[in-house]
């Protein structure tokens, strides 16, 4: 099992375990330009977050170390799971009072079954997902995404923009290597006509 760390906020520093197999974390160097870049935008701080295919679950609970208000994690793989519930017990040791829930389900699961609406969401699909079953899980999502949320997606860089639902559109994209991170809006929350494209070599 490895081991990486949340990067900052109150529970900054704080070790977490990786699985060891089946999940593709989020590396230390690309989470920590993607938080600098929602703290400047003053969207996390207070936030309702989706972590979906939560893997270790550091996406989501670096953001409730940096003030989001809760997480709730979402991963089907059981040894992942199991690796996310002892990061959230570590994790609520040192911030009480935030609500962390890990659902051992499916994303399009967990979704179907309705719910709260989510201010931010972080969506990180196996790499080997078709953008056909990845289209269909945004499509589940939308209608949970709060008027002004934020989706963030992961995917490969060679997999290009992704396939978005009526009522989603491409904020702004950030290439790190082999990875791009995608910023997705509602239609209605103020999203430019055209998205910012951006390139930091890996």
């Amino acid at each position: 099992m490895g081991v990486t760390r949340i990067i900052a906020g109150d529970a900054g520093s704080l070790p977490l375990a990786v699985p060891s197999a089946g999940t593709r974390p989020t590396s230390e160097r690309v989470r920590e330009s993607l938080f600098g870049a929602l703290e400047s935008a003053d969207l996390v701080q207070g936030a309702a977050v989706l972590d979906l295919y939560a893997g270790s679950g550091a996406l989501g609970l670096e953001a409730v170390s940096r003030g989001a208000a809760s997480a709730d994690l979402v991963e089907r793989a059981p040894r992942a799971a199991s690796v996310i519930e002892r990061n959230v017990r570590a994790v609520s040791r040192s911030l009480p009072g935030r609500r962390l829930t890990v659902h051992r389900a499916a994303a399009d699961t967990f979704l179907r079954a309705g719910g709260s609406s989510f201010d931010l969401v972080f969506v990180d699909p196996p790499y080997d997902m078709t953008d056909a079953e990845v289209s269909a899980t945004l499509e589940l999502l939308a209608p949970r995404l709060s008027a002004a949320g934020l989706i963030v997606i992961e995917r490969s860089t060679r997999s290009g923009a992704p396939d978005l639902p009526t009522g989603l559109v491409v904020d702004r994209a950030k290439k790190y290597g082999d990875t791009t991170l995608w910023w997705v809006r509602p239609v209605d929350a103020g999203t430019p006509a055209q998205p910012s494209s951006e390139s930091q070599s890996a």
